[in-house]
């Protein structure tokens, strides 16, 4: 197997940007994940609630953030490391630091809801949940429950063969091929496994960096929308739920917590067992 693209995404529910080469640190990829849109009361804005988030993309820089939107609006907005702390209810986090009201102000005015802008200054302070396979010390990003995020080529194209039989069964037109980026995942793998071969592994190791697998990913409805047009249908929760539920849930993906950090790059050669 080999890592054919690894995604980083900047703010939660935001889209992110690709990348040929990235450091893994003990918290997942870095830079990913580290800043999140906060409501009024300080509840986590989704995209799951808020569809305009995937038209909005956060790239990192040395310090700072850029967000862009599709008009070619853009903003850089430094890493508020003294920023004012903001209560949150993200999972095992009590606060994150706000950035500076010129970011809220922009991404208010995008998304048309008033939302702030908070940065995780250090991911130390969020532990893996031991519900999600962390043990003592494994400290997490902003991600919903681990490190990392690993989905497989050979698993999408099956489930793309699913979803095509399940169209023709049900007498409509083959659907445009389901893209990767619906799953978010931080890695993608390929190679000569079979598909879902992943449920079943215990460790990755990509390049030099070993990986322990926490858990398999359990999908929600973001995976609905589609990033380019921000529309929902029921793919791939219809298929998924027809060929891989179990537990009232539906799986796609595993994730992956860091046993030690370096580079990866694409084209890394990937082992599993």
């Amino acid at each position: 197997m080999r890592l054919v693209s690894a995604h980083i995404h900047p703010v939660k529910s935001l889209t992110g940007v690709d990348v040929d080469r990235t450091t893994v640190e003990p918290w997942g990829l870095r830079h990913d994940r580290r800043w999140v849109l906060l409501q009024p009361d300080g509840a986590v804005l989704t995209a799951r609630t808020a569809p305009r988030m995937l038209g909005l993309t956060a790239v990192p820089g040395v310090g700072s953030l850029t967000l862009t939107d599709r008009a070619g609006g853009s903003l850089v907005v430094p890493e508020p490391v003294a920023g004012p702390p903001a209560a949150t209810t993200l999972s095992r986090l009590d606060s994150v630091r706000l950035a500076t009201a010129e970011a809220h102000d922009w991404l208010t005015e995008r998304l048309a809801r008033p939302v702030r802008l908070g940065w995780l200054d250090d991911p130390r302070r969020r532990p893996v949940s031991e519900a999600h396979g962390g043990r003592p010390g494994d400290p997490l990003n902003l991600a919903d429950a681990g490190p990392l995020l690993v989905a497989t080529l050979p698993s999408l194209r099956r489930l793309r063969d699913w979803i095509v039989e399940g169209a023709l069964e049900r007498g409509e037109p083959a659907p445009d091929p389901l893209p990767m980026a619906r799953f978010r995942p931080t890695v993608v793998l390929d190679g000569p496994v079979a598909p879902f071969a992943e449920d079943g592994w215990t460790r990755v190791r990509i390049g030099a960096v070993d990986f322990r697998v926490a858990e398999r990913c359990d999908r929600c409805s973001l995976t609905l929308i589609d990033p380019v047009t921000l529309t929902s249908g029921r793919e791939p929760i219809r298929t998924l739920a027809r060929h891989r539920r179990w537990d009232g849930k539906v799986w796609f993906g595993i994730r992956l917590i860091p046993v030690g950090a370096g580079e990866i790059r694409v084209g890394d050669p990937v082992t599993a067992d």
